[in-house]
């Protein structure tokens, strides 16, 4: 999604999970720790924005210790994070969507709404972007055309429109990229339901406060 958004943007790919041969194999997964550790190694290897297509098993209060402390290490080297909200279809949150520096993506319809199986909750809401994430065509791994959807499709919207307001604007720091573009539909709200992303305003803002 990223390279079709932000044609010249360079990817960095830190697999995570197992490869899968067979078709009804259940999904991969991998451990908190495993995610904390990619994270660090992203950052290291100088990435400026994170994609994680993926969430954690279920919403849940419990502390990540570990992961946690990766987001925060991204935080202070000024490298966004964006995440899948999940497809749970339930309301909460998780040790990654409640970070206040992730920035969860929930995937919408062609109306603008929330699709079904979307997690929604208080963070996800105040934070957090709704994008495309329903009937989307994209490329499949042995190669043609895959129809998919859910907020793993959704995320990578966010990302790629968070690539190329950031190649337009390179000297903006992180938090005002990331203040752009959840301020670029006004006010945030109170709703466990996020905005639309809308990086055409997200970009007039950036560039309306640069110096």
């Amino acid at each position: 999604m990223a390279p079709a958004i932000c044609p010249d943007c360079t990817l960095l790919v830190r697999p995570i999970f197992p490869e899968v041969t067979d078709g009804g194999a259940p999904l991969p997964d991998a451990t908190p720790q495993e995610l904390a550790t990619a994270i660090v190694d992203c950052v290291n290897a100088g990435a400026n924005v994170i994609n994680l297509s993926l969430a954690l098993a279920r919403p849940s209060v419990r502390k990540e210790w570990e992961l946690e402390g990766a987001i925060d290490y991204a935080m202070t080297r000024g490298v966004l994070v964006v995440a899948a909200a999940g497809n749970q279809g339930v309301i909460g949150s998780s040790a990654i969507t409640r970070h206040p520096w992730v920035i969860p993506v929930v995937a919408s319809n062609l109306q603008g709404r929330p699709v079904g199986g979307s997690n929604l909750g208080g963070a996800i809401g105040r934070r957090g972007l709704m994008a495309p994430g329903d009937e989307i065509t994209g490329l499949g791994a042995a190669g043609g055309s895959l129809i998919s959807g859910g907020t793993s499709v959704a995320a990578p919207f966010v990302t790629g429109a968070i690539a190329l307001l950031w190649s337009e604007h390179p000297a903006a720091a992180a938090a005002s990229v990331k203040s752009a573009v959840l301020r670029s539909r006004g006010p945030r709200r109170t709703t466990i339901v996020p905005v639309l992303l809308d990086a055409w305003s997200a970009y007039q803002i950036l560039a309306k406060d640069r110096p």
